[in-house]
């Protein structure tokens, strides 16, 4: 099936697999129903474009990521914005739900890593890893949500633990800049794909790299 959306950005799938969810560069946000491929609804606060989208584990909320330096929590089923989480110092990059579905990790422009709690309980700030030297890409819990890992422009990957906000690892092969990155589903491996032509695989746990794959271009 096709979805003909040419100010399209990126994608992702409800955990339930009947809607996708797509982040635009019109500064909008879009929920398709596959069944149907019909737009059912419309998200619509961001002023800039909009770098990521993520359904929750519960497919109830979905968090956005924008360069209006924001990232916002919406309401899946009415499209109706639930919170601005307002603190980052350039554009934001990346935005997911931990797995429980009580915390955002979110990334981009500042260097800084950010988890917020999802109550927004106004006592509670967000906690902070510093680390890296140039803007994050992305950002990703491992499946148990103990640690995070993050992508960035400094070609690096840094693991951290999420309860204590300590770093765990700096994964160092890279010989440009990290795009992406992802936990393997036991949380013992991690993939990352750079703009310097490599696909890469490491060992969560150690922080050794395993494996090298040439991968001719790597966009973003």
């Amino acid at each position: 099936r096709e979805i003909d959306y040419p100010m399209g950005r990126i994608a992702a799938f409800s955990p339930d697999g009947k809607r996708i969810v797509l982040a635009s560069y019109d500064s909008t946000v879009r929920i398709w129903d596959i069944e149907t491929n019909k737009v059912i609804r419309r998200l619509e606060g961001h002023t800039y474009c909009v770098n990521s989208a993520a359904f929750s584990p519960d497919g109830k909320q979905i968090v956005t990521a924008s360069t209006d330096d924001t990232a916002r929590i919406w309401d899946a089923e009415t499209g109706k914005e639930v919170s601005c989480l307002v603190g980052h110092t350039g554009s934001v990059y990346s935005a997911a739900f931990s797995p429980n579905g009580k915390g955002i990790v979110s990334a981009g422009w500042g260097q800084i890593v950010r988890i917020w709690d999802v109550r927004l309980d106004p006592e509670i700030e967000p906690r902070r890893f510093k680390g890296h030297t140039s803007r994050v890409n992305f950002t990703a819990f491992s499946p148990d949500g103990t640690r995070i890992a993050s992508a960035s422009d400094d070609n690096t990957i840094h693991i951290w633990d999420v309860a204590t906000g300590r770093e765990i690892h700096k994964l160092d092969g890279h010989t440009n800049r990290v795009y992406s990155i992802v936990f393997s589903p036991d949380g013992e491996r991690i993939v990352s794909a750079s703009s310097d032509h490599t696909v890469r695989i490491w060992d969560a746990l150690s922080g050794k790299e395993i494996r090298k794959l040439n991968a001719g271009d790597v966009a973003y």
